[in-house]
């Protein structure tokens, strides 16, 4: 429970649910609500019933706070107030919201009527946020946002320092706060505190391609945990941020790093979350890279490496960028599809935001055997991915189960084997300060 949440009673807490509930029960929703008919076809799509066969985690099973709550609202339910939410099921069901969903999607894959439960947890995310519940270092990640300007910490004075620093051992121009470019290049924190390796990746490929673009220090960070903790006035600032420095800079694209929900959220919601049309069109890196080869503009060397790809959920399935991946990955000699693929892939087990809960990381680290499994089938040495998240994911369970298999960013690899005029220190240690 996070501190908002000893401000309030225990009544007050589940009536402040109770009311975001009923704010956001119209529309999509409500009809999600009235056509689920209790199948139970879409456990076997969620793999954290498929690691526990524990059927709390049936996916249908996280409409229920919703659904409560619409009940209030029809006959007979009326005319007797309906049912109350109570203390004790947000207790039941913070868990099955934050740390056992990530909103991956494949569950409505298996639906029958077509249901979106993502957004369904999405919105009782929002309820439950109204109630000062979740995960803290969740929610504490959230309002860094607002205080530090990103989830980790990584403030606009860090972001210039990091930047200068790989420029200088990398040997590469990381173009900041120019004040007119055609793209607004943007980061992920996960990226630049843990693999800073992708940002001088990205650089490169887009220098050699010839790209004008340029990074801000006024809008940064591509993530966007207001969205994930259900605190949509932090998702909201997030969003606004980016706008206003692309429009300041006269972008006409902004591209979104290797972060599935970040790319989810900008690309797909944020119009709707800031209430006016995005005045740009927004890439993930994957497909901006796939667009640059297609024009001539990028060559790549072959990969001769047994590779698999991992699909973010949040790109491929709920995203729709599942060919770019593959067609950068024209040049790998030895490319294995997993079983299942695309858009039927399996989640890694660390999105909506449930990489940031500490609480989780057992059923996480359980998860990650369905991938390990996905890999060793298809006996390729080395998994690929076009997520961070997904990454630092894959590469905190691989650490837990000692897996032998190489982990490694697309945009990483894709830089290693680039064509180009001149050779450049890409593969250069850097020293952390």
């Amino acid at each position: 429970m996070s501190a908002q949440a000893t401000t309030m009673t225990q009544d007050q807490a589940a009536q402040a649910a109770a009311n975001k509930f009923l704010t956001l029960n119209s529309g999509n929703l409500a009809a999600y609500l009235e056509s689920c008919v209790k199948c139970g076809n879409c456990a076997t799509a969620c793999h954290f019933y498929e690691v526990t066969g524990d059927p709390k985690y049936t996916p249908a099973y996280k409409l229920f706070p919703m659904a409560k709550a619409h009940r209030r609202t029809k006959w007979p339910w009326n005319w007797f107030g309906g049912p109350k939410i109570t203390e004790a099921e947000l207790q039941e069901w913070e868990e099955l919201l934050f740390d056992s969903c990530t909103m991956c999607g494949r569950c409505t894959q298996a639906c029958p009527m077509g249901i979106d439960i993502s957004s369904i947890v999405a919105a009782s995310r929002q309820a439950f946020a109204a109630a000062g519940r979740g995960p803290a270092d969740l929610f504490e990640a959230a309002e860094n946002v607002l205080t530090k300007g990103s989830p980790l910490g990584v403030t606009p004075a860090v972001f210039d320092g990091r930047v200068e620093w790989l420029e200088d051992d990398y040997e590469v121009d990381l173009r900041l706060d120019r004040p007119k470019a055609e793209v607004l290049l943007t980061v992920s924190s996960i990226e630049l505190m843990k693999y800073p390796k992708s940002i001088v990746a990205m650089a490169r490929l887009l220098n050699q391609a010839g790209v004008d673009w340029t990074f801000s220090t006024k809008g940064y960070e591509s993530t966007n945990f207001g969205f994930l903790s259900g605190k949509m006035d932090i998702a909201r600032h997030a969003i606004e941020k980016l706008v206003t420095t692309a429009e300041e800079v006269g972008a006409k694209t902004l591209v979104i790093p290797e972060c599935g929900h970040a790319y989810g959220v900008l690309r797909w919601a944020g119009s709707n979350i800031i209430g006016r049309p995005l005045p740009f069109t927004v890439l993930h890196i994957t497909e901006f890279l796939a667009q640059l080869k297609k024009e001539g503009k990028l060559q790549f060397n072959p990969i001769e490496k047994a590779v698999t790809y991992h699909d973010p959920c949040q790109i491929s399935r709920r995203g729709g960028a599942t060919a770019a991946a593959r067609y950068l990955l024209e040049d790998a000699t030895d490319f294995r599809e997993m079983t299942p693929t695309g858009n039927f892939n399996w989640c890694c087990g660390g999105g909506g935001g449930v990489q940031a809960m500490s609480r989780a990381a057992d059923l996480r680290h359980k998860v990650f055997q369905i991938k390990m499994k996905q890999v060793e089938d298809t006996g390729a040495s080395m998994l690929l991915s076009a997520c961070a998240n997904c990454r630092l994911t894959m590469d905190e369970s691989k650490d837990y189960w000692n897996w032998d298999r190489e982990l490694e960013s697309l945009v990483e690899l894709l830089a290693e084997h680039l064509v180009e005029d001149e050779p450049h220190p890409f593969d250069s240690k850097p020293h952390l300060a």
